[in-house]
């Protein structure tokens, strides 16, 4: 990883070359590097926080004068509830996960000695803009040289000490690997974003991490395809027959365990018939926990009618923009979803809810029905749909990705939280003898078409005469290239 103040032109120029490199070197070369980037990172945690600390000191600052916004501060904190130590094991969680690169999942006998397969490789660049987050810096580094991908990346001027301290760390336990120097790359200047974002020729992928106005920029100025979601607006439907300690275990961690992040839940939709039942359990809670409630007329006139008058004075009347609303802090909106003839047309509706308000990000159902259940996971269209658990889970560490670079609401290439496989593409491979197209359609032979098991080395093998016309077309054609037969 190198600090770059290089033309945007010579940054992608290098990456490129950079990337055709690292999507060659061996899985044990690759590991090898995370484990130097996990090893060097774990003896400068005191230099980075030192480092991380004087962007929040500037961060706190700004924040107060109204120039940032707290839950950006929230963001910046390497040091808070254990963040590093989660960076840290990203790093040997991806270190540990299958090799992406090179994998074969479709093989098709096209004809005798002719094989096509599916191969899995890298994507090539990517460029990384993100705000505040600097541990998405060993994020990125580890699974960007895992998947064999070079990587710009681009922080926000909020945490520059920090990127700093964690680029110098990175690059110098790569020298000692096989991992090309421009491979990662931290550019420091703000105006080169505009021109990186014109150089589709050179990078394969945008990811911005950050908010809403970032993530629209982006997608605004580049012809470059962007992975990513400009919104987190997640909601939880609450069905009546949810056990109470379920609804304010899920919610409670939902809202408050980091309201600041994209997969909070923000909107909380509540059956009629719990109004009265399971909802005024769960608003004491959330109330506890500092959560300020803006609540449609029938539930606020529910609440107050069962709460202590010191939480009821509490609830806010929520207005229609609340439901389309990021709040990204210890606020939440509360819809009623009315009594309908059959279960089925409550959760129906709301779907119907979800689909035109949410941010296709993550959005769960709280019941004990399966069959309700699957029809929410069945017509909720987002990247993440649960079922009984918090929108919290919605994250690449918890997947099983060891970390992530983002998450995705796109409809193409990869949603949800993007790991390892988000990172990959394929290729097709064909592996002959000769063969030519005119050989096969009217008047020729007929193609097989036939699917072949991964592995299924039987199919694949060629026979002795199949062999032979192989290695008499190799003596033609070389015969030809040293002036023979002509």
């Amino acid at each position: 990883m190198s600090l770059t103040n290089a033309t945007p032109l010579d940054v992608a120029r290098a990456a490129r070359s950079g990337s055709r490199k690292l999507a060659i070197l061996p899985t044990e070369a690759r590991n090898a590097a995370l484990t130097a980037i996990h090893s060097a990172l774990s003896e400068a945690k005191d230099q980075i926080l030192t480092a991380n600390a004087l962007d929040l000191e500037a961060a706190n600052k700004a924040a107060k004068s109204g120039k940032l916004s707290q839950s950006l501060v929230k963001r910046l904190d390497l040091g808070k509830k254990g963040k590093y130590e989660d960076m840290l094991q990203g790093i040997l969680d991806v270190r540990e996960l299958d090799d992406p690169i090179g994998v074969v999942n479709k093989r098709t006998l096209l004809d005798d000695g002719l094989i096509l397969e599916r191969k899995t490789s890298p994507i090539g660049v990517l460029l990384i803009i993100f705000e505040a987050r600097p541990e998405v810096i060993a994020n990125i580094a580890s699974l960007a040289i895992k998947s064999g991908n070079a990587a710009i990346l681009k922080g926000g001027k909020e945490s520059t000490e920090s990127f700093k301290a964690i680029s110098s760390v990175i690059s110098k336990a790569l020298e000692s690997t096989s991992v090309p120097h421009d491979c990662l790359q931290l550019v420091q200047t703000h105006d080169v974003i505009g021109e990186l974002l014109k150089l589709d020729q050179y990078i394969d992928l945008v990811i911005p991490r950050g908010g809403n106005r970032l993530v629209r920029t982006v997608k605004d100025s580049t012809a470059i395809p962007v992975l990513g979601h400009a919104d987190g607006l997640c909601c939880i439907y609450l069905r009546d027959d949810c056990p109470v300690e379920m609804a304010v275990r899920v919610i409670v961690d939902a809202k408050t365990s980091y309201s600041a992040a994209c997969n909070a839940v923000e909107t909380l939709l509540v059956d009629e018939n719990a109004l009265k039942t399971v909802l005024p359990t769960v608003a004491e809670a959330l109330l506890a926990k500092g959560v300020s409630l803006r609540c449609d007329s029938a539930s606020k006139t529910a609440l107050s009618a069962v709460l202590d008058k010191h939480s009821a004075v509490q609830l806010q009347d929520a207005t229609e923009a609340d439901f389309a609303t990021e709040f990204l802090d210890l606020i939440l909106a509360i819809k009623t979803i009315p009594n309908s003839a059959t279960p089925e047309d409550a959760v129906d509706a709301a779907i119907s809810h979800i689909n035109d308000h949410s941010s296709h990000h993550t959005d769960a159902i709280l019941t004990l029905s399966e069959p309700l259940a699957s029809r929410f996971q069945d017509g909720v269209d987002s990247s993440s749909v649960y079922w009984n658990t918090s929108t919290r889970m919605a994250d690449g560490q918890r997947y099983g990705f060891g970390t992530e670079v983002g998450i995705s609401t796109n409809k193409i290439h990869s949603r949800g939280p993007v790991g390892l496989e988000g990172l990959t593409i394929y290729r097709w491979l064909i592996r002959g003898q000769g063969q030519v197209s005119t050989d096969y359609g009217a008047g020729g032979k007929k193609w097989k078409h036939e699917s072949l098991q991964v592995g299924d080395s039987e199919r694949v093998a060629v026979t002795d005469e199949e062999l032979e016309l192989l290695r008499e077309f190799r003596a033609r054609k070389a015969g030809a290239m040293n002036g023979v037969g002509k």
